[in-house]
């Protein structure tokens, strides 16, 4: 097919380049005259001949180069418009940032250009600004993912290609960088890969929509369990779960969320025949509303099994503090010399044996407490209560403690004290294992001190001691159930472990709170507050709320 004008083009050429240099001739051979006469039209004919296809090849030409250049300049439009570039020089310093480069990271280019491109990422990635200028230093092309730091703190993620430039005598003289946003893209993955991973979850996850309370996304456990599929339940709302089990629960807790302006909230319920822990965030979106991803987990199984060790533990306990009682009782007797004199041996034995009796009544009677507790049983009975009488009964019915570890219990602070409504049982309760384990530390022949103060709002009681004190590093542990600090040496002091926490669900359950300053070397301060006003209310409300949790 190109034969036919290659032919043309030749001819045209030859007899182009044939007047030409014929032309040549003929003048020159007029004009010079003698041996240059003959030289220089020969010479200069041939010449002629020889570039006219040259000249005609370069005039034919420029049209198709104009074309070409039009097509490229076209192309790098299309390229500058999609593409993130920017230049740097070797120092690292940016030269040059298309449009799309200050549209996409917030820059302007006076913030940019004359700055260290390390500026664009994060501290943690500045070895792989390393490892990209040592490939380009080899003359070698870099290609990967790179995250690029923007001016309003976002980082969005790009896959790059950096090249090498040269200059006209081929040393490395910067690199051009070319990226593509792919941020959206990773965002659709990691979603397609999280939709993927909570569709196998034990727990119901649900995901609506808070403008319209409609469903957006179910798990399979969460379909399965309500009965809809796929195709249904983004047609369904919280408002048609309520009316379907009977429980307005979760509608109620979705709109308190969104008119509290909080971020979460959790709670307990019945639903579908189970018992749930329901936590319910509020997730911002690009509308006002936002989501709700509400998250069930089933605690039937657990409750059950929680109920079953409790109803156990506490007949276990009940039957052995009855026999322990009598136990204990006929002890004290024999000790007591009801039964005669005995032997000085007989009677070390029975001492041992009858303050371990008296250990096993304490443990039962915590954990009694601490499964009544539990199930929301502890019993309070509130009257108005003398402080001061309260305090003084509690020293002189501790005076056992004196007598066992050698010291001496002192009451202060009891003038003018105000008559409080509280429970004097539970208050003494606690005193009574303040005292004890004041009187475990303490040295022989130390104080333990009784404090009561009082201001407009509370009553504050504490008990101090001259002991060791609490190591800082286990000071977290005291009302752990349990606790056993590193210097409690409770094998030859006695005590379960249980009796701070139980004081501490006393206390609370009361409407007040408890704490300790301790300082190792120089002793510790037990107190517990107790409120002056509306101390039945601060009472009655932790227990309803125990008995709704049971």
């Amino acid at each position: 097919m190109s034969s036919k004008p290659f032919t043309k083009r030749t001819a045209a050429t030859f007899f182009l380049g044939t007047a030409i240099s014929g032309s040549w001739y003929t003048a020159t051979s007029a004009l010079f005259a003698g041996q240059t006469g003959e030289v220089i039209p020969v010479v200069g004919a041939i010449i002629l001949a020889g570039l006219t296809p040259f000249a005609a090849n370069a005039l034919r030409s420029s049209p198709e180069r104009g074309a070409d250049r039009s097509d490229m300049e076209q192309r790098l439009r299309a390229f500058d418009s999609h593409a993130i570039v920017n230049i740097v020089d070797t120092g690292g310093m940016l030269e040059q940032v298309n449009d799309r480069f200050i549209e996409l990271t917030g820059y302007t280019r006076d913030q940019l250009i004359g700055q260290p491109v390390s500026m664009l990422y994060q501290d943690e990635f500045r070895e792989l600004l390393a490892e990209i200028r040592a490939t380009l230093m080899a003359g070698k092309t870099w290609q990967g993912e790179t995250p690029l730091r923007c001016a309003d703190g976002r980082v969005i993620q790009t896959q790059c290609t950096v090249m090498p430039l040269f200059d006209n005598k081929g040393a490395w003289s910067g690199s051009i960088s070319a990226r593509t946003d792919v941020t959206h893209a990773k965002e659709l993955l990691a979603e397609r890969d999280t939709a993927e991973t909570l569709y196998e979850l034990r727990d119901d996850i649900w995901i609506v929509d808070a403008e319209t309370e409609r469903f957006s996304y179910m798990n399979r456990v969460a379909m399965s369990r309500s009965g809809w599929c796929t195709d249904t339940y983004t047609e369904q709302t919280l408002e048609t779960l309520a009316e379907k089990s009977d429980n307005p629960a979760l509608l109620e807790a979705c709109r308190d969320l969104k008119k509290s302006g909080k971020a979460m909230t959790q709670f307990d319920t019945q639903l579908f025949g189970n018992h749930f822990q329901v936590t319910i965030k509020l997730l911002p979106t690009g509308g006002a509303a936002g989501r709700f991803l509400v998250m069930l987990h089933d605690v039937s199984d657990i409750i059950s099994e929680e109920r079953m060790k409790s109803e156990f533990i506490s007949m276990v306990s009940h039957e052995l503090r009855s026999p322990l009682t009598s136990i204990k009782g006929s002890m004290g007797l024999l000790l007591s010399r009801a039964a005669g004199e005995l032997p000085s041996k007989a009677r070390a034995l029975l001492e041992i044996s009858h303050r371990n009796a008296d250990r096993l009544v304490l443990i039962i009677n915590d954990i009694l407490d601490l499964e009544k507790i539990a199930n929301g049983r502890l019993e309070f009975n509130l009257e108005e209560v003398d402080i001061a009488e309260l305090l003084h009964e509690t020293s002189a019915a501790n005076a056992s403690l004196e007598q066992r570890h050698g010291v001496r219990i002192q009451v202060e602070g009891t003038d003018d004290l105000n008559k409080v409504t509280t429970d004097p049982n539970r208050v003494i309760q606690v005193l009574t294992n303040f005292l004890s384990n004041a009187s475990k530390f303490s040295k022989p022949g130390e104080r333990v001190t009784i404090r009561a103060e009082e201001n407009e709002n509370e009553l504050r009681i504490s008990v101090a001691d001259r002991g060791p004190g609490i190591p800082a590093s286990e000071q977290h542990k005291v009302f752990q159930r349990f606790a056993d600090l590193s210097n409690s040496n409770r094998a030859d002091n006695g005590g379960t472990g249980l009796g701070l926490s139980v004081c501490k669900a006393i206390v609370e359950n009361l409407g007040g709170k408890i704490g300790f300053d301790s300082r190792e070397g120089f002793g510790t301060t037990f107190y517990f507050t107790l409120p002056k006003k509306n101390s039945q209310v601060a009472a009655e409300e932790p227990a309803a709320l125990l008995r709704e949790a049971s």
